[in-house]
């Protein structure tokens, strides 16, 4: 073990067997890597490789197969000691594997202290979880919840040495009523197991539970919410699995749990939905009315016909071509940097996101927060599609999502108001949601970032039976261009994150990080240097 000069850190260097060759392997605490390096003149590429200690997932003294002892220079030697180190190897596309690389030497003692460093190394990684509460739900897409878990998910959770305590719910609101009960504070996380619908399901649990034990009204649209410190993890096994593509960028169950087992932790933007003052739903990816809302009431008919109702009532849906009448007052997010419009995508270590969060940290130090004196602006209209989003919605179907640009943790919405236009034109703008052109460059497309907004029917007003009133003096100059007519069109419904909403008068505020997630956001699409050069690791031995 050397003692490095600045007081930095030890590191260990040993010339250790791997394969039937010797490698220089170096354990740099200061710079955080496990590195293996050959010797000899290199004859290809790729014979210098590290992995980050962050992404080591286990440490086991191993025994060599007896195949191996059997060969060659084996035999002319001691009984050799060996240690295998398995770690996070990232593939194509944002997937993570579980990979293992097998270091071996004759030294009991070397092996040892090898195994005794990077497990002390393991232990320092406070942002690991230890206890892991795991809700499974066995009905959600095609039913292979539980059989993901046990298969691929359990295994590696035992090789990290995390403890779960494992619930299959059995009903609806299962988790988030269990949530309710349990002692939380013995859990490092809370992992849910299924689609979209069953994390909004633990976090209505989660969150619930926060404010109940703060004392904080629920139904009270303007009261500050207490920040859940508990991560929740996403294992997709469900029909659509949006959040996880969302923040992770793929939808792969060995993926989302190696995100677990390193610790790795993403906030998340939630927003609350009220009506008259009685608290509804809380969403973290979409909001819609219209076009998406009639989807899902439609596709809630035909559960029989399993995922692919989603494309059936999508068709249907289009073909219909309804338009809904209403008004729409928000709040522009002035807090934040950039706009729906521009390239700057959400990405691991936002610099956007950062930066609300230190503002988000300011705001909580001065007293309250003066909703009632900011703008409103009012927009009354015809719209095919009102979409809220905390993210960009991303999925393989449309990897850029509903909007690009928005930002998982700067405290803001982007709110789509696609207006009345041409069957044709409304195609068009569905259409470049699945390939690289503008999705918000047409003439009856408008997208605002926004911190708050309220939606009330033309039906609602009619009826008398609107959000409450918040009077001329809170809207700013009303927007002229989008002119309302008279007819007296039937509601939508309200598509929140995969469940309907049936009220058509509603209000709603963004609530910065209010949640956090094992994920680290979508990393930049290269090729790490790690065991990434694993693969001339494997052709040399």
């Amino acid at each position: 073990m050397e003692q490095l000069l600045g007081g930095r850190r030890p590191r260990l260097v040993s010339t250790l067997g791997l394969g039937r060759r010797s490698w220089e392997v170096t354990l740099d605490e200061e710079r955080g890597r496990l590195a293996w390096r050959d010797p000899r003149p290199p004859r290809r590429g790729g014979e210098n490789c590290f992995v980050p200690t962050s992404e080591i997932i286990a440490v086991e003294e191993t025994e060599l197969n007896k195949k191996q002892r059997n060969t060659g220079k084996w035999q002319k030697m001691a009984k050799p000691h060996a240690f295998t180190v398995y770690y996070v190897k990232k593939a194509r596309n944002h997937r993570w594997r579980c990979s293992d690389v097998t270091f071996w030497c004759v030294d009991e003692h070397l092996c040892n202290q090898w195994i005794q460093a990077l497990k002390e190394l393991l232990e320092m990684q406070k942002s690991r979880p230890k206890q892991l509460l795991v809700y499974i739900n066995p009905y959600g897409g095609k039913r292979q919840g539980k059989r993901i878990y046990e298969q691929k998910v359990a295994p590696l959770f035992s090789l990290a040495s995390i403890s779960t305590d494992v619930v299959v719910t059995e009903h609806a609101n299962h988790a988030k009523d269990n949530l309710f009960e349990v002692n939380i504070n013995k859990y490092d996380g809370v992992v849910c197991v299924g689609g979209d619908g069953m994390f909004s399901e633990v976090m209505h649990g989660l969150i619930g539970r926060m404010q109940k034990d703060s004392g904080i009204d629920q139904n009270n649209p303007k009261a500050p919410l207490v920040q859940c410190n508990i991560r929740i993890g996403i294992i997709p096994a469900g029909s659509t699995d949006c959040i996880c593509y969302s923040t992770v960028g793929i939808s792969d169950p060995v993926t989302s749990a190696l995100h677990i087992i390193v610790g790795d932790c993403q906030p998340l933007d939630v927003s609350s939905i009220h009506h008259n003052n009685t608290f509804l739903k809380y969403y973290v990816s979409l909001l819609g009315y219209g076009f998406y809302g009639d989807i899902l009431k439609d596709s809630e008919k035909k559960r029989w016909m399993g995922p692919i109702r989603y494309d059936y009532s999508g068709f249907k849906t289009f073909l219909s071509h309804h338009y809904y009448e209403g008004t729409i007052s928000f709040q522009p997010a002035k807090h934040t940097r950039g706009s729906p419009r521009d390239k700057d995508r959400c990405r691991t270590g936002c610099y956007i996101c950062k930066r609300s969060e230190q503002q988000l940290a300011e705001q909580q130090k001065e007293s309250g927060l003066k909703h009632e004196d900011e703008e409103w602006k009012v927009i009354k209209g015809k719209f095919l599609a009102i979409n809220a989003v905390n993210m960009s919605c991303a999925c393989p179907r449309s990897p850029k999502g509903l909007s690009p640009a928005a930002h998982l943790a700067d405290g803001s919405a982007d709110l789509i108001l696609v207006r009345k236009c041409s069957r044709f034109d409304f195609l068009r703008y569905l259409v470049r949601h699945t390939n690289q052109d503008d999705q918000f460059d047409f003439s009856f497309v408008d997208v605002h970032r926004v911190k708050s907004f309220q939606f009330t029917s033309k039906l609602s007003e009619d009826n008398e039976s609107n959000v409450t009133d918040i009077g001329k003096k809170r809207f700013g100059q009303f927007c002229r261009d989008h002119p309302v007519c008279c007819c007296n069109i039937a509601n939508s419904t309200w598509n929140c994150d995969g469940e309907t909403l049936d009220i058509s008068a509603i209000e709603v505020r963004v609530h910065c990080q209010l949640m956090k997630l094992f994920a680290r956001g979508i990393e930049e699409n290269c090729k790490d240097e790690a065991a990434y050069s694993q693969s001339s690791v494997e052709q040399l031995l």
